[in-house]
Formats: C-alpha cells, structure tokens, sequence
C-alpha cells in the first residue's frame, strides 16, 4: 500500500509537483497558507489539510515546498506545526531551497521526535516541475532516501544523496551560485554587444553554437532578447538564495568574490522592484547602466 502524503506549500512549485504525485496514484494531502492554493489542488482531487499539524497528523510523508528558511522553520517547529503530529515513523522531506544550518536544526530537532528528516532541494524551476525532470540533491541517511526514492522518482529526473543533513542545501547553493553568474554572464555579453550593434539573436545564436553554451541561454536567452521576463524562477527567489550563499560563505570564511557581484546586481533588481520578474531580468540593470536595450527589434 502506498504511503499517505502530506503537501505543504502548493504554490508555482509545489502545485505541479503534487499533481504528479496524484496522478502515480498517491492520496495527497495538501496545504498552503494562502487558501486559494489549497483550494486549486483539492479541486483535482487532492485531500485538505486545515494545517501543518494536521497534515502531519495524517500523513505518512510529509513534503513541504516552501518559499525561505524561517517559514520551513514556522511550519516544522512552530505551534501548530509538523513536530505537534511528531512520532516515530514519520517521514519528513523539506524540497525547499533554505539555509543549510536551518535543515540541519530542523531534521536534529524532529529527529528527537522520531521523525526521519531529508532535505531535498530541486533544481529545474517550473519547467522542471511541470514536466517531472527536476533535478532532487538530498541530505541525510541513505537508507531513508532509498526508502522514498519512488516518491521523489515520480517529481524529478534526476536524486542524489549528496552527504548527511543540510547537504542537500549546500549543493542547491552551490547550484545557485552556478546559475546566477550564467545568467550576469549572459547579461553582460548581451549588452557588450547591443552596444556595439550587433543583433542579440546573432549572439545567442553564435554562443549557443559553441563552448559558452548553456542551459540557462538555451531557456532564457530568446526570452530575454523579446523582453519577456515571465517567471520561471522569480528574481525575488534567487536574490534569496544569494542572500542563504553570501551568509553561509561567511559562515564556512569561503571568499566567492563573483557570486558578491552578482549578488549585488540582484540587490538593484530588487531596489527596482523587478523581484516577480525572472532572474533573467537582471539583464535590464546591465541595460540601464550601459544605455543601451538588448533586444532583438521587431520586424
């Protein structure tokens, strides 16, 4: 019989990643503080939770998909939340991209509850989520991950054990850091050469063809050049997850030198209140610098 699963946290991400759930024949039990989001996955047939404790009170596994560390936080360790359902045998799994340090006193603090803890961040944006190709970095026990590997199969291309608890969090920032400084890089060759006048599609095409291709120019790149910066991944997210990198570096005394610009870069993002844009976006602060508009004309 398959495990009963709690959702909390049906919002961009959360709202495919528990359809797919559904639709491999688990019985889901869903809950976002916005009710709205609540209301859109039950409509499909999912079951509603009237909290986080409620929920855990009748899950198996719980899953949780939420937006920063405090509110992973909030809902595992606050009132009313999973550790007021705690007991042995429950299964909790954070896919929330938080601090490392708040995975690592959340799955310690439910552990002595009894409650088997992963965190499993994802990689993919709602692309990735919409078509179950997500890539899942887990921490914790190995046995664990094993026994929910057919859960997360059902979300995600791709789940790796990457060490023990907060693992997982520190390979999605290193995965951030990664991604940030593709998208300043494609930014600032898009610019440099709008400036210069040459057509951004010429320069996507070109760098696609070569050694600078990447992912993030293959999806973002022809979007960026028509100027849609309909979110994928919101600007707002990621200048989070800088913030969570910047933060741990500190901590670990580990200088990232070009991720603290490109953390600066989406700090101007947001003063420019673009944080609902995609992280593409931070192409325009480039554009407004260098007086220039990095878009293809249309015919």
């Amino acid at each position: 019989m398959k495990p009963k699963i709690g959702f909390i946290g049906v919002g961009i991400m959360g709202y495919h990643m528990s359809q797919h759930l559904m639709k491999a024949g688990y019985q889901v039990i869903a809950y976002d503080r916005i009710k709205a989001a609540t209301d859109r996955i039950v409509a499909l047939g999912a079951d509603e939770g009237l909290s986080s404790k409620d929920v855990a009170a009748r899950s198996d596994v719980v899953i949780t998909m939420l937006p920063d560390s405090p509110d992973v936080e909030a809902v595992a360790l606050g009132p009313d939340g999973i550790i007021e359902a705690a007991r042995e045998g429950l299964i909790y799994v954070d896919m929330s991209t938080i601090a490392p340090g708040t995975a690592i006193k959340v799955a310690e603090t439910l552990g002595e509850k009894g409650v088997r803890c992963l965190d499993a961040p994802v990689s993919g944006g709602e692309v990735g989520a919409q078509n179950a190709v997500l890539s899942i970095m887990a921490g914790g026990a190995a046995d664990l991950l094993e026994e929910v590997r057919p859960i997360l199969d059902t979300m995600g291309k791709t789940v790796t054990l990457c060490g023990p608890a907060g693992a997982g969090q520190t390979v999605k920032a290193c995965n951030q850091i990664q991604v940030a400084l593709n998208f300043v890089g494609m930014a600032e060759a898009l610019v440099l050469g709008a400036k210069a006048g040459v057509d951004p599609a010429i320069i996507i095409k070109v760098l696609s063809g070569g050694y600078a291709q990447t992912r993030v120019m293959d999806v973002r790149g022809p979007r960026a050049i028509k100027g849609d910066f309909e979110p994928g991944f919101k600007s707002a997210f990621h200048y989070k997850d800088l913030n969570i990198i910047m933060q741990t570096a500190t901590d670990l005394h580990v200088p990232l030198p070009a991720t603290a610009v490109a953390h600066e870069l989406f700090s101007a993002l947001m003063a420019h209140g673009r944080g609902d844009l995609d992280h593409s976006a931070v192409v325009t602060i480039l554009e407004e610098m260098a007086g220039v508009e990095a878009r293809t004309k249309e015919e």
